[in-house]
């Protein structure tokens, strides 16, 4: 169990933050290290050829260590749709196949796979959400001979509702189908074993659980695509372009491995540093570590607002960093807002108030929290 990390964060005594899956804060380390980029952006004369390459391979090594791959299967990109259109630009896809998605997934991993389907005259194959709710189950039945590709989360981004990843890529393998993880809301959080997963692609955008940047994320490519064609063709993802002199010397080759994946400009002076500082960060702490802990809080919060008639996912069902809370004739429209003039945050993601703590929080910010629910749901 790790103790309170609020010190390292600047969040008031009276804010009670409990709205990572949103949006992560930045470490005071971070926000210092993006300063940093940012001061040096404004002596450009500082800025050597050696630096568009040097931090943004630090960042893509710490990652590959984070989710346990090498640097050379690492793209960097700026969002989770940037990954996600570069899978559907590369996984074979014929007409009449399909697509496995989940119902009211997140839009990002959704949207590209719904033009492939349109494109190519595939199929959407959507599985509803499952009145019991084990979405691995209701998965693996959905999974035929038909299903070419499944993009998936490792927990549901609404309620936190767990898939187990494992089980579904073996059953997908046997298919011939290939699988597709957006672990925004889980990376950093939640352990993901990626070599008994196996993905095709994985991208995670960084401000959330990664406590990184916005317009910063990092993608896994299997090896096997590495020869496969970018989103975009920029000129720091081509073979030789730390030879500035050399750059009108066009190059038909690429960076190593997934290089060619990156996004332009992946050099970003100030957001890159911060995005390191990050990451550091995280593998300190342990994220197994960090998941223990936070079970340990939306367990919790789940057992005390039980007690005045909340509900949410069996703690075996759900992601522990994550906690979904319903309540019987629905949320209260106006609770967010309650909440809010309380200086308590929280989202409201389809029929749950979604409670997603880090390591910032404190016992004061569990307390506060569930005495205003009790006072507005009890009225």
């Amino acid at each position: 169990m790790i103790p309170s990390q609020r010190p390292l964060f600047d969040i008031p005594d009276d804010v009670a933050y409990f709205n990572c899956a949103y949006m992560g804060p930045f470490l005071k380390t971070v926000r210092a290290a993006g300063h940093m980029g940012i001061d040096r952006k404004s002596l450009p004369w500082m800025v050597s050829p050696a630096d568009f390459f040097s931090e943004s391979e630090k960042a893509r090594s710490l990652f590959a260590t984070l989710v346990g791959a090498r640097p050379d299967d690492i793209a960097i990109v700026s969002s989770a749709s940037y990954g996600l259109a570069t899978a559907a630009k590369n996984i074979p896809f014929e007409r009449g196949q399909k697509i496995l998605l989940l119902e009211d997934q997140f839009p990002s991993n959704v949207y590209c796979w719904r033009e492939l389907a349109r494109r190519k005259g595939g199929k959407i194959l959507t599985v509803k959400t499952p009145a019991d709710q084990d979405w691995t189950a209701a998965i693996l039945s959905a999974i035929d001979k038909d299903v070419a590709i499944a993009a998936l989360p490792h927990n549901h981004w609404t309620d936190g509702a767990l898939i187990d990843l494992v089980a579904i890529a073996d059953a997908l393998r046997k298919q011939g189908a290939k699988l597709v993880l957006d672990v925004t809301q889980s990376l950093g959080a939640n352990p993901l074993d990626l070599a008994a997963v196996k993905p095709d692609f994985m991208v995670a955008a960084a401000y959330k659980w990664l406590l990184g940047p916005y317009s910063v994320g990092f993608m896994y490519i299997a090896p096997e695509y590495h020869d496969g064609e970018p989103l975009e063709y920029n000129w720091l993802n081509r073979e030789g372009s730390e030879d500035f002199a050399g750059l009108v010397d066009y190059a038909d080759g690429y960076q190593a491995g997934a290089r060619r994946f990156d996004m332009g400009e992946r050099a970003n002076f100030a957001l890159m540093p911060a995005a390191i500082a990050a990451l550091e960060q995280i593998l300190d702490w342990g994220v197994l570590e960090i998941q223990q802990t936070l079970t340990a809080k939306t367990r919790e919060i789940a057992d005390r607002t039980a007690e005045f008639g909340f509900t949410s996912l069996p703690e075996s069902f759900r992601a522990g960093h994550f906690l979904g809370l319903r309540c019987t004739g629905g949320l209260p429209a106006d609770l967010p807002a309650k909440l809010t003039a309380e200086n308590i945050h929280i989202s409201v993601r389809g029929s749950s108030m979604r409670i997603t703590p880090h390591l910032f929080n404190n016992d004061a910010d569990t307390d506060k929290l569930v005495t205003a629910l009790k006072k507005h749901i009890r009225g």
